[in-house]
């Protein structure tokens, strides 16, 4: 069920589609940053755009700033939400649940595929910004790319180690995305309406941000340390929003999966 489930992802035109969206706006910024030869101001714009100018090899970590807070959200929404309420639309769920198919191994199959979809896109993100970012930008001094941000400077070896990391991190976040979007999705019998529930709550979360009438509730939003890969070049690195993400974003993961199982397991298929 699992290799069936990846099959379908790999070979599905949306997923590539979908990638190709994903990764159009930072190659976009990376065509407008080396044509003009203009950045942000260090401390501006998205996370590291500022830098890339002397450097393109920390481009990666720019496009993943770019697409994090939209982009990547959206494209994980619709391929969770689709996972099972687009089974029920098109009729087909009864349908696999009547073979010798249990419901959590129905469910299990669905979030191994959502987990690769996740997985794939960071990973094409962080490797097509890295060769934009080349091409377009150069190479010149790794070092001084991290100097805007800890004043002090890093190593290749670390600087790979540690982009590593912001991706591990970046798809964990994703990953909690994918979580309420599955759990919506197991809901309803629309696709659209998984997706746009789960986007629902992001912008949410992203709007009570800005407020301070909401200070009690920011360090529960799930969107409260997406940018915190961003402490993972500091020198020392600052660990405290790091952890706090990883354990934020594993509770959501943890409650919402449970939850979508839970709902799954017991309701009345009637599509």
């Amino acid at each position: 069920m699992i290799a069936v489930e990846l099959r379908k992802l790999l070979i599905s035109r949306r997923t590539w589609v979908t990638i190709l969206l994903i990764d159009a706006l930072p190659t976009l910024v990376a065509v407008l940053l080396a044509v003009t030869d203009i950045g942000p101001r260090p401390g501006q714009g998205p996370a590291f755009l500022s830098a890339v100018l002397t450097d393109g090899t920390l481009f990666p970590l720019a496009a993943l700033a770019i697409v994090l807070p939209l982009f990547m959200p959206v494209a994980v929404a619709v391929v969770a939400g689709d996972s099972v309420a687009g089974e029920a639309q098109a009729g087909t769920l009864r349908y696999v649940l009547t073979r010798p198919v249990g419901r959590t191994r129905l469910l299990v199959a669905k979030l191994v595929s959502v987990l690769a979809f996740v997985l794939l896109a960071v990973v094409v993100v962080a490797v097509f910004g890295y060769v934009v970012g080349r091409l377009l930008l150069g190479t010149g001094d790794a070092t001084t790319l991290v100097t805007g941000i800890s004043g002090t400077s890093l190593t290749s070896t670390q600087l790979v180690e540690r982009t590593l990391m912001a991706v591990v991190y970046v798809s964990l976040s994703m990953l909690s995305v994918a979580a309420i979007a599955l759990l919506l999705s197991t809901f309803t019998d629309s696709p659209l309406g998984a997706a746009l529930g789960a986007l629902v709550f992001l912008i949410a979360s992203t709007l009570l941000l800005t407020l301070d009438a909401a200070a009690v509730l920011q360090p529960y939003l799930p969107t409260r340390y997406w940018l915190s890969f961003v402490d993972l070049f500091r020198d020392p690195i600052l660990w405290r929003d790091l952890v706090r993400g990883v354990l934020l974003q594993g509770a959501y993961v943890v409650v919402f999966l449970g939850a979508a199982w839970a709902n799954f397991t017991t309701k009345d298929i009637t599509s």
